[in-house]
């Protein structure tokens, strides 16, 4: 038996968890500020298409407390900036594209003077006809980026010809990211044109960069700082860009510092969101419900601009398939643009609402089968030795589907559940449950193979104390407990020896967006690596010193063991010190084995896979539409984690952020493209009162067939298609009172409007004559109180 790690493997308590909850945690606003600092503030559009006859900024310049003011005419550099096309302008450009498109920044001497200044200048508009929805761009063939198909097999002969074929079109909203802390930048210029920019962002080099071309100036003039945010969820992986260029230019001009921090109102306004989609399908299959061939056409509203959004919808079609083989498959993907925010990274990246197609069809065809919907979907799985090849030509070769969804099926008693819920439906005239098991296999690495890399930095002090820089950023994911818990292993050190510090493009260059749930396996694999450089070292030297094998040489319980002698790590780093040995090093890590044609979207574009499993229950009220989550179990396959503690949280926070996508974060824009649910007073994220009151989670054992560090797998984002379960469960619930074998049209996400329109449709006489809306119902013994919960009464 191997004996068990040091530190990787135990729950240890997030780094900064007692900084967070004592209010001593530092954020980019709450660096001291440097005298004369200036504060920032953005001048929006107000209008979704138009062009601009005439902007008079005259009454800005003039306000109270205003030193400057900023457009696009004030660029010295790229006037044009974008994540991966140059296609946004830092400032609007002749005519705007949607309804809080920046048009100037102002700065004045603080930040309510610079917020009232930017509300008085005065636009003309000449009124252009907008396009607001995917449906509608698509009807127009207005496009971000071309749109992109796979297909494999005669697909319209095997739907023609098979045993059951039905059509139907799903639509599912978008998500703020809603992050706890707001987009902020703190731009300080320093001598000989340098400038340095605290940014609460995911992707620092990017910043780097962005400010680099708008300034004209080389990027080792550009200093970026990243200490920690208050929450990402992919909302800061390109679209920080504006404010830190904002704050920069303005820096740049006044030669002041400065400090824009946005409003809550103006951040929801002016950042894009995770694509809402619309999906048509057609689908063949046989008595049994195995999928012959499918068929879909999958429309992403990007917004105005390319953004991320092709990578975000490679990623949509590369989880079409979920968990299961499909023998012949024809998937169109159309990047539509509209004159709305340029939709962007979130939390799942495309990977949900693909996952979400495919699990909406397979629930249909058990419906209409009047089969249970996890034996179609057990049926439908990927094999291990055959039917496994991916619709993007991967050989999957770490399957654990069967063995995962057969543990968890056990474990929550789904069969005896589902008959309980027969019987309780069967009973309640009002209250109706659901119930869906719902599997996730979910693919871990960058589509774009070039960023799956990572730096890293490690320096060994002669009181034997450990600093360690990496790439990453820490948005309360953990991300530097787990470098550290790593950088401890491979000392044999105790923790509290180790420190992870903030991220800084003077640091480790180039890095990679912390994103695609890849932040501990690159850069804790670089930060390995960088160790393991210095504990060569110091293994040779040790033979030296003492005359031991250096192959045998171990770096345990703060010792360093050379044969049957212990040295102190403190010891010896000094001893080592003292006798010119090098104490740090540099780390660096690229993901082996991948390779992606972007033009075909065959390849391998993942590393591995994460496999996992989540069992819902529901209840809603068929007179008002409310629904409440009752219990959920989860299974998950972690690897072989590296802190179980950070990563529950992570599962059960994915979980929760999922289930507010589908049941009650919805987001609406009028006929004139304005976004109206841009604060929480008009859009639900869900609460701890929406938490299951059975919630319970366990890991699969499984370590990572591939060679990632110490065998774990990514945590960030599986666990949120997961809550697609919770979605099911609606729909589950709301069929109990439909006739069998019925269509349930319900979208996403499940406000109480729409579970309350789908049941008037599918059931709009579901109450008798002898118990009428508003009279007595009688109710089993068990009730359910629906007083609070996701989509209860709280819909736009």
């Amino acid at each position: 038996m191997n004996k068990p790690y040091q530190t990787v493997g135990r729950p240890l308590a997030h780094e900064s968890a007692r900084l967070h909850v004592t209010g001593q945690a530092q954020y980019t606003d709450d660096v001291p500020e440097q005298q004369g600092t200036l504060h920032a503030a953005l001048g929006l559009s107000s209008r979704a298409h138009a062009a601009i006859v005439s902007m008079d900024l005259s009454r800005v310049r003039a306000a109270p407390g205003v030193v400057e003011v900023v457009c696009l005419d004030d660029v010295p550099g790229e006037k044009y900036l974008g994540a991966y096309i140059h296609d946004e302008p830092v400032f609007a450009d002749g005519h705007v594209q949607y309804v809080g498109q920046p048009l100037f920044a102002v700065a004045a001497i603080s930040h309510d003077a610079a917020r009232r200044a930017a509300q008085l200048a005065q636009v003309q508009y000449q009124e252009l006809e907008p396009v607001l929805s995917a449906d509608d761009g698509a009807r127009r063939e207005s496009y971000v980026l071309p749109p992109v198909r796979i297909a494999r097999g005669d697909v319209p002969a095997k739907l023609e010809h098979g045993r059951h074929r039905h059509q139907g079109r799903l639509y599912c909203g978008g998500q703020e990211q809603f992050y706890l802390e707001g987009q902020i930048a703190y731009a300080q210029p320093g001598e000989n044109g340098e400038i340095l920019v605290l940014s609460s962002t995911q992707h620092p080099t990017e910043m780097q960069s962005m400010i680099a071309h708008m300034l004209g100036r080389p990027l080792h003039a550009v200093r970026v700082q990243c200490r920690r945010m208050g929450g990402g969820f992919g909302g800061k992986e390109s679209q920080s860009w504006p404010f830190a260029t904002a704050a920069a230019l303005l820096a740049w001009r006044t030669g002041q510092p400065v400090k824009l921090r946005a409003d809550r109102d103006d951040d929801f306004m002016v950042t894009g969101k995770r694509h809402d989609f619309s999906a048509g399908y057609d689908v063949a299959y046989d008595d049994q419900g195995m999928i012959e061939a499918v068929s879909f056409e999958q429309r992403l509203r990007c917004g105005y601009s390319a953004d991320l959004s092709g990578a975000v919808a490679d990623r949509q079609v590369f989880h079409t398939d979920n968990a299961y083989y499909l023998p012949a498959f024809d998937i169109l993907s159309l990047r539509v643009k509209t004159n709305t925010q340029s939709n962007t990274a979130f939390r799942g990246f495309g990977g949900p609402q693909g996952i979400l197609c495919i699990e909406y069809v397979l629930d249909d065809i058990a419906r209409r089968l009047g089969l249970d919907a996890l034996d179609v979907r057990k049926r439908n799985f990927y094999g291990v030795d055959e039917r496994n090849v991916t619709p993007y030509d991967t050989v999957l070769e770490d399957n654990v589907l069967q063995p995962l969804v057969d543990q968890l099926e056990a474990s929550c008693e789904y069969r005896r559940r589902r008959d309980e819920i027969r019987r309780f439906n069967a009973a309640s005239k009002v209250l109706k449950k659901g119930l869906a098991l719902v599997p996730v296999k979910f693919g871990i690495s960058f589509t774009a193979t070039h960023l799956n890399q990572a730096g890293a930095l490690v320096h060994v002090y002669t009181d034997g104390s450990i600093l360690v820089n990496h790439g990453g950023t820490e948005m309360g994911q953990g991300l530097n407990t787990k470098v550290a818990q790593i950088v401890a292993e491979e000392f044999g050190v105790d923790i509290g020896q180790v420190r992870a510090s903030g991220t800084d493009t003077a640091k480790v260059a180039n890095t990679s967006a912390t994103a695609a749930s890849t932040g501990t396996d690159l850069n804790g694999k670089a930060a390995q690596d960088a160790c393991r450089k210095i504990k060569s070292v110091l293994a040779a030297f040790a033979a030296d010193q003492y005359g031991c094998d250096e192959q045998h040489i171990r770096f345990e319980d703060g010792q360093v063991y050379c044969g049957d002698r212990a040295v102190p790590f403190r010891e010896f780093v000094q001893k080592a010190y003292m006798a010119r040995v090098s104490l740090w090093s540099s780390g660096f890590y690229k993901t082996p084995k991948i390779h992606y044609d972007m033009k075909k979207l065959t390849g391998r574009p993942f590393y591995y896979f994460v496999y996992a499993a989540a069992c819902s229950e529901v209840v809603i009220d068929t007179l008002t539409g409310e629904n409440r989550l009752l219990r959920t179990d989860i299974l998950y396959d972690a690897g072989r984690p590296i802190n179980p503690a950070v990563d529950l949280g992570q599962i059960e926070g994915g979980f929760i952020q999922g289930a507010g996508w589908l049941t009650s974060e919805e987001l609406w824009w009028d006929e004139q493209g304005a976004l109206k649910t841009h604060a929480p007073s008009t859009y639900k994220i869900p609460s701890v009162s929406d938490c299951p009151e059975q919630f319970n989670v366990a890991f699969f054992d499984n370590g990572n067939a591939e060679n990632n560090i110490y065998q774990s797998k990514a945590m960030g984002e599986p666990p949120l298609p997961l809550a697609i379960s919770v979605f099911l469960a609606i729909r589950d619930s709301i069929a109990s009172v439909a006739e069998p074998r019925a269509d349930i049209p319900l979208d996403a996400p499940a406000t109480a409007e729409r579970i309350l329109r789908t049941l008037d449709r599918v059931a709009p006489n579901r109450f008798s004559p002898t118990a009428m809306p508003g009279e007595a119902v009688d109710l089993p013994d068990e009730t359910v109180e629906l007083s609070a919960g996701p989509g209860s009464g709280t819909g736009q």
